[in-house]
């Protein structure tokens, strides 16, 4: 047993908890949804009713998943991979409602002072996210904010594990036997044992689907069987985010934030201690009391396992052995720290290397020659060396963005600021590079421009939007890197025919230019750029927000030069 108890690790005081449980009873009468009460202390708690209806559960699809709205929600999805969260529809849309009634929306409490931020307590609530609600909850720090209590073998916060389609005969039943509302509510006669059984039955063995999936996933399993298994077979796309408290029914407690195990947990602590036990096991997964529960857990002295600390499970599971079900859960929750600790290796060659390309930009710079077109040109050996610079990094870099788009680095990598800023100073330095090698070899002609969907590599639209996400930039706005692929796409046609798209590059420019995000060395008079720009018709560049930048920019350019060859003089 670890020192410090649930309120201390979780901000909210024993007698909170346990009153917020008792109000979520209470609300499931309430006219509106939901009852608030103001303590003493002046917490403030909104306990919202639960869900009693086929649709709020199940829409047309398979598991009534529906993607977030990014209005209400802009952050819950992933960066790189740009993909929105996947929530539970009928309960997104009771929240809507809850939102939208006058009654919620005449309720004021406004954050002031030192007042600690809202949290959110569940008692028996079903998955509503997907893995990537999770991995962005994790991301922002605000999993901290979500503590779930679950009873070991209430089968409510397994339910959205399963398809509607598979517990369809018995879910109507399930309901009606559940809802506090119903004259049936707790009612044995109600509900057969062949109906709670089956129930029952269904939903563990979609849990066991989920979790022998997501384990061998997370094991790095190349076993090609699981995929031919995912083709075919429907997996619930939802997974356990923030803390999870699970109640074992005998005074003790289980707390763990780490969802890659909690899936585990919600399977195995669910199972009855043997075969003899089902039906019992089954009824009993229906008849949770969390008020009496908590009372027992929390009041006095607490007897709470701290998982995040020490990985052992003080609960039996039939036809498991517990010590490999500790060690597995041991090596999920590892697995995502040891590829980080490999990925973070790379940063002094991936730091090094790039170093060495900004001294190859600045000695182009000293030659009086924009490092963009030297590299096109490829006309001396260390163009040749930074080629292969170019290629080292690219590897680096793309094993990154494959282990994002898989999830095999922890959540919160995508905002640690050192590879944010790593990152970014990777994208300014290389991209134009791999822009010149594309346009050298004329690959538009062969597969089209550089900007097409699936031209521009992923390692630079990902480290992109790390660094719009963390600057809460407009998404998009970060796009300087793309600069020569613009201008190598626009000068290969006729003006008339581009017009507006030249227009549209000269306002970036400007933009770019004043927030000091691209290279001056695009003016020189050399450059591809001036170049083509000389070309344009002279009423356009005579009215352009442009006009002067030339002469201004290079006049600052040469002055900086012959500086700095006096220097090395």
């Amino acid at each position: 047993m670890m020192e410090g108890s649930v309120g201390d690790r979780s901000g909210i005081n024993e007698s909170v908890i346990i009153k917020a449980c008792f109000l979520a009873v209470k609300s499931h009468k309430s006219a509106v949804g939901y009852i608030k009460e103001t303590g003493t202390d002046e917490t403030v708690i909104f306990a919202f009713s639960g869900s009693w209806s086929v649709q709020d559960f199940y829409t047309s699809k398979p598991f009534g998943e529906t993607k977030i709205d990014v209005s209400l929600f802009p952050s819950i999805k992933s960066i790189g991979n740009n993909e929105l969260a996947m929530i539970y529809h009928g309960f997104f849309c009771r929240f809507q409602s809850v939102l939208q009634n006058p009654s919620f929306q005449n309720e004021k409490y406004t954050r002031s002072g030192n007042r600690p931020p809202c949290k959110c307590v569940t008692f028996g609530s079903p998955l509503v996210g997907d893995r990537i609600f999770t991995h962005a909850l994790n991301r922002e720090n605000w999993a901290r904010f979500f503590l779930h209590f679950v009873g070991r073998h209430d089968i409510v916060p397994r339910i959205t594990l399963a398809p509607f389609s598979s517990i369809r005969n018995e879910f109507h039943h399930i309901l009606d036997f559940l809802n506090p509302n119903s004259r049936n509510f707790q009612k044995s006669s109600s509900l057969t044992s062949q109906d709670a059984s089956a129930f029952f039955n269904k939903v563990l063995k979609n849990a066991s689907s989920v979790a022998s999936h997501d384990a061998c996933n997370l094991m790095g399993s190349t076993n090609s069987l699981l995929e031919i298994i995912s083709s075919f077979v429907e997996l619930s796309p939802y997974r356990p985010s923030g803390t999870y408290i699970f109640c074992t029914g005998n005074g003790k407690m289980v707390h763990i934030s780490n969802p890659n195990s909690v899936l585990q947990i919600l399977f195995y602590s669910c199972q009855p201690d043997d075969e003899s036990q089902v039906i019992n096991t089954a009824k009993r997964s229906l008849c949770m009391d969390y008020i009496n529960e908590l009372n027992d857990s929390l009041l006095g002295m607490q007897d709470v396992v701290y998982l995040d600390d020490k990985m052992e499970i003080p609960l039996s599971s039939n036809g498991y052995d517990a010590a490999s079900i500790n060690t597995a859960l041991t090596d999920l929750g590892l697995q995502k720290l040891e590829n980080e600790r490999m990925i973070d290796s790379n940063i002094p060659i991936i730091e090094k290397t790039q170093d060495l390309i900004a001294k190859y930009k600045q000695t182009c710079e000293d030659r009086r020659i924009g490092y963009y077109d030297a590299f096109k040109m490829q006309k001396d050996s260390e163009d040749f060396r930074e080629n292969v610079r170019r290629l080292e990094l690219a590897g680096k870099w793309d094993e990154i963005v494959e282990m994002l788009k898989r999830y095999e680095l922890p959540d919160g990598f995508e905002s640690r600021k050192d590879w944010i800023e790593l990152g970014t100073k990777f994208r300014k330095l290389v991209e134009p590079l791999d822009i010149a090698n594309y346009y050298r070899h004329s690959k538009d002609e062969d597969t089209g421009t550089y900007l097409r969907d699936g031209g521009r590599p992923k390692r630079y639209k990902f480290t992109q939007r790390w660094r719009e996400h963390a600057l809460r930039l407009k998404e998009g706005s970060s796009s300087e890197t793309t600069f020569w692929a613009k201008v190598e796409q626009i000068r290969r046609k006729p003006f008339e025919e581009t017009k507006e798209q030249i227009v549209a590059l000269e306002k970036e420019v400007h933009e770019w230019v004043q927030k000091n995000e691209l290279e001056k060395d695009v003016f020189l008079e050399k450059s591809t750029f001036a170049e083509w720009w000389k070309t344009l018709p002279e009423r356009h560049r005579s009215e352009s927000c442009l006009k002067g930048f030339n002469q201004k920019y290079l006049y600052n350019i040469q002055a900086r030069l012959l500086d700095s060859s006096k220097n090395y003089q």
